[in-house]
């Protein structure tokens, strides 16, 4: 996804043009981007809206009508999506993350736990055989594991007589998981999801930063990718494997989630 970006001979210049007719045709009044990418500010100077805001980098404040200073290095991702607010009379709380939704247990009722073993990018899949130590454990703990993956995952867990749920869109993701009360993933966009509905989440990186991409929820966990000169490289492995989360065992992950079962789901 992130390699050849800036190759223009290889843009779909064809449908980029349909795109931008369309736009144009919207007339819209304001263009953002919380990205610090020229490539998000030539397409919104290239859509006509008249205000144009966002994160200038290598020139490309030329294309925008309001250039916002990048927030410190350590914020969370958040808070570039609240300056980009404040600068059109939006308001977007600083990040802050809110105290969770009480999940109830009944006594009958054993905790329940949402294990997804998706991403959107290879790089972030941590290993399905070490998945599968996880949920292996997490069974002799008593605790039930709801296991959802992404469609091309599917054939391996069920090679693994593994009951799993592959939702076919957000609202059915969300669904599935609402009778839940923790979440275990991938640095992955599901894992924000469950946040945002009150889920504690226990979240295992490779090629990102923690401190940028973390879900948001007060009591959330990470365990961290293996050390790489080159991190964060937004996914853009130079490497055959990304060793920054290949080199993350099982035992590393099961002493967070212990922890973390310890004080969300006892």
């Amino acid at each position: 996804a992130f390699r050849g970006k800036y190759r223009f001979d290889r843009w779909p210049w064809k449908s980029l043009h349909q795109t931008l007719s369309t736009l144009r045709s919207q007339r819209f009044d304001v263009a953002v981007s919380a990205r610090w990418d020229p490539r998000d500010h030539l397409f919104m100077w290239f859509t006509k809206a008249s205000q144009r805001v966002g994160f200038p980098r290598r020139g490309s404040q030329w294309f925008l009508t309001q250039g916002i200073p990048m927030p410190p290095d350590q914020a969370h991702r958040f808070n570039q999506w609240s300056l980009v607010g404040q600068r059109i009379g939006v308001d977007v709380p600083v990040y802050q993350p809110q105290e969770s939704i009480e999940k109830t247990i009944g006594l009958d009722q054993p905790p329940r736990c949402v294990v997804h073993s998706g991403a959107a990018q290879p790089v972030r899949e941590w290993p399905l055989d070490r998945f599968l130590g996880l949920l292996d454990w997490l069974e002799s703990a008593k605790i039930e594991v709801l296991l959802i993956c992404d469609k091309h995952q599917r054939p391996w867990w069920e090679a693994h007589q593994k009951k799993v749920c592959v939702p076919q869109s957000v609202g059915e993701l969300a669904s599935a998981m609402k009778s839940c009360q923790a979440f275990v993933g991938n640095d992955s966009g599901p894992g924000h999801l469950a946040a945002a509905m009150g889920l504690p989440t226990l979240s295992i990186f490779g090629p990102q930063r923690t401190e940028w991409f973390r879900p948001a929820h007060p009591g959330g966990m990470v365990v961290e990718g293996a050390d790489c000169p080159y991190k964060p490289c937004f996914d853009a492995c130079r490497f055959e494997t990304p060793h920054c989360l290949e080199d993350v065992s099982t035992e590393q992950v099961l002493e967070q989630l212990k922890a973390f079962v310890k004080i969300h789901l006892s």
